[in-house]
């Protein structure tokens, strides 16, 4: 987007220009304040405090508000600028390929594909004889429609929609409209919306925005995801690092099995996500197929209801009211939290490794860190990542709690919540890009690795240990004294083992152990991550 604005100072209005590559444009006049004409546009002060010895005095502010600029709406047409929604304006481009499944157009190409192939399933049942079976001239004549659905009938939808006040209405309309000049299809236009509720049509358009987004966009970017810490994980196996637990010096492990743990937990996660049934209903106004029976009684319209919704790639359910109850909804948006806080996990480990000096984060000729503080280079990456999980985590838990509970057969507070869906996708997605970035940037810093190492106390848990095998009275008690408010070294660790009464090859192992050694299988785990991953959870999708 090009932004220019044009002011004069010295006049009584300010013409303001927004141009973009839209091709959108508007002129306005935008009363100014009382600048002298010699000032600057940075000499301009605005003062908060109300005088009450001027009624007549109006703050800059006040005006501003009381301006043109916030009387015409018409200024703030969607731009990057004017979204309210950060996913939809600043962040735009990292979550643009989201739109075409969760957007409102979304929404309705998806409608318009779903009355469509319920026109083209009643063409195939052979006791609807007012239908008949369609050429293959008019399939595709009708599944054209869907192919090429387009920003364009989105637009004539929406103003059909102006007139009728009603979003599924209006896909009927102009399906009908659109097959006017089809001479087969125009003679059972009236066919198309048979014996459909709204919900009918709205619960499928639904289960197929989520499956192709998730498909599409979401689960292969978890894959990378986890991909990425896998390779963290293996390329890191064998690099010793201080454990930290309750924040204090603990056993040490190697970076790259701490990186193994979010990449196995982060794999089950999405194969949970995968394993969520996509349902949907088609049953009429209250889930009994009321007005199927009443047009064409000794029809199975149960089976044929199921036979449907299949044919698109989803589950039936055969038991619900006006809705599919969204209970399945609620087990994937709950597992979608759970794959996120894991990531939030990561991110704040990441985080507090940068801020320990375990990474170093490389730059870019020209960035910034901090605007007053030359020297640091900020994990943005990762803050980005947490605070966009926990933006999408509150709405998806608001999804899990709301969408399965509707008064009766059915309220309309699902509708307005479905609508946000997208906009919470498009905030784990946003995170996941930061976390991926983020972790571009990393690079292991050894040296601070085995600075930190330099913890000899972390030996009294081996030592203790290996006392209790050989029976050694009060080994935890005899290392408490030994370590606990003392300054543990290298020459006294060894001091103290060389006193024990221990056999000789027990004695040598401990002597040699150091807190770059003491690892364990670390290494091992970190490179057998791919395998694990592999066997337990594989890639499978919705």
């Amino acid at each position: 987007m090009e932004f220019r604005t044009s002011v004069n100072l010295s006049s009584n209005t300010q013409p303001c220009f927004f141009t973009s590559s839209n091709t959108w444009r508007r002129n306005l006049s935008i009363p100014s304040f009382p600048i002298s004409k010699t000032s600057s546009f940075h000499d301009v002060s605005f003062s908060c405090k109300a005088s009450s010895n001027n009624n007549n005095t109006i703050s800059p502010v006040k005006e501003m508000r009381n301006s043109a600029v916030f009387e015409d709406s018409r200024v703030f047409e969607l731009s990057n600028l004017t979204a309210l929604s950060p996913v939809d304006g600043r962040y735009w481009n990292k979550v643009k390929e989201l739109a075409p499944y969760m957007s409102e157009f979304g929404l309705i190409r998806y409608r318009v594909l779903v009355e469509i192939k319920w026109l083209i399933k009643l063409s195939e049942i052979a006791e609807v004889e007012e239908v008949p079976s369609f050429s293959n001239d008019a399939r595709d004549f009708l599944e054209g429609i869907a192919d090429g659905f387009s920003v364009d009938d989105a637009l004539e939808v929406k103003n059909i929609e102006r007139r009728t006040n009603h979003d599924v209405k209006a896909v009927e309309y102009f399906l009908k409209a659109k097959c006017q000049s089809h001479p087969e299809i125009a003679k059972v236009l009236e066919f198309f919306h048979f014996a459909c509720t709204s919900e009918d049509i709205n619960n499928l358009a639904h289960a197929l925005m989520l499956k192709d987004a998730l498909n599409t966009i979401m689960l292969p970017t978890m894959d990378e995801v986890i991909e990425v810490i896998c390779n963290m994980a293996k390329q890191n196996a064998h690099i010793p690092m201080l454990s930290r637990t309750h924040g204090q010096p603990a056993s040490p492990t190697t970076l790259g099995k701490e990186m193994a743990i979010f990449a196995a937990r982060l794999s089950r996660q999405r194969k949970l996500i995968s394993q969520v049934n996509l349902l949907g209903k088609f049953a009429g106004a209250v889930g009994n197929y009321n007005a199927h029976l009443a047009a064409y009684p000794s029809i199975e319209w149960p089976q044929i209801a199921k036979d449907f919704v299949e044919s698109l790639g989803l589950d039936f359910n055969p038991y619900v009211t006006q809705i599919e109850p969204h209970d399945y909804m609620a087990e994937l948006f709950h597992a979608i939290i759970r794959f996120n806080n894991i990531l939030l996990d990561f991110d704040r480990d990441i985080w507090g490794y940068i801020s320990l000096g375990f990474f170093k984060q490389t730059t870019k000729a020209g960035e910034i860190g901090s605007s007053t503080m030359p020297h640091k280079v900020n994990p943005i990456d990762f803050e980005n990542s947490e605070g966009n999980l926990g933006e999408a985590n509150a709405s998806l838990a608001h999804f899990s709690t709301k969408l399965p509970i509707s008064r009766w057969q059915r309220d309309l507070t699902d509708s307005t919540v479905l609508r946000n869906i997208g906009t919470s996708l498009g905030h784990s997605l946003l995170a996941y890009k930061s976390s991926l970035q983020g972790i571009g940037k990393l690079q292991v810093n050894e040296t601070r690795l085995n600075e930190d190492l330099e913890c000899w106390e972390v030996l009294a848990e081996p030592i203790q240990t290996v006392m209790r095998r050989y029976d050694i009275p009060e080994p935890y008690e005899k290392l408490k004294e030994f370590t606990r408010g003392r300054a543990v070294t290298k020459e006294s660790i060894r001091d103290f083992v060389e006193g024990l009464e221990l056999p000789g090859e027990a004695k040598a192992y401990l002597l040699k152990l150091s807190p770059h050694t003491y690892v364990g299988i670390a290494a091992e785990l970190a490179r057998a991550i791919d395998s694990f991953i592999s066997s337990e959870n594989g890639t499978s999708i919705l």
